[in-house]
């Protein structure tokens, strides 16, 4: 596998990453360590699970390929219904703080968005391509795309307002829905 193939995965990869990052810009209040450590989170996070999936072979990928879109839809649905009934109950009020981004929910999210990337590392056995190598990519792509995510999300949840929490909150529940459908 080329340099080229394996930054087109890691970029294909950093996708739903990149959207939840959106999204946590959007509705997340975010101090600069935050906005570093979500695509830190997302980056190792993506980098690890191709390890994973290289080294577990075929031990465990019928398990994990089975139940992992009923994993991602939980996690996402439960955060997205949560970011919706926060954005509901905060609709009249006139100007409301966004809700601050913790460790454990940045945890949840990282999970759920690298679960695909476990997957890819039983691609990357089969092929017998490096895994150091591809792993390392995947990594990097993905920090950056979702750093850009982020910067562009507190630019769209300030143009948004309150709203931000309600639209996000759509967005992690069609990423759910994505997740058993496709």
């Amino acid at each position: 596998m080329s340099l080229i193939d394996i930054i087109l995965i890691g970029i294909g990869l950093s996708m739903d990453a990149a959207t939840v990052s959106v999204t946590n810009g959007m509705v997340y209040r975010m101090g600069r360590d935050k906005k570093i450590m979500t695509p830190v989170f997302f980056g190792v996070f993506q980098g690890l699970m191709p390890i994973l999936g290289y080294f577990a072979g075929g031990i465990f990928s019928q398990w994990i390929t089975r139940y992992s879109g009923i994993l991602v839809f939980l996690i996402f649905a439960f955060l997205g219904i949560r970011m919706l009934q926060e954005g509901f109950s905060h609709k009249n009020s006139e100007k409301k703080e966004p809700v601050s981004m913790t460790y454990g929910v940045l945890l949840l999210q990282s999970v759920a968005t690298s679960v695909d990337a476990f997957a890819a590392g039983i691609a990357f056995y089969v092929a017998e391509s490096s895994i150091w190598i591809s792993a390392s990519v995947i990594c990097v792509t993905t920090f950056f795309v979702s750093l850009l995510a982020v910067l562009l999300g507190k630019k769209f949840g300030r143009l948004l307002g309150n709203k931000a929490e309600i639209f996000g909150g759509l967005i992690l529940l069609l990423l759910s829905g994505k997740t058993l459908w496709f």
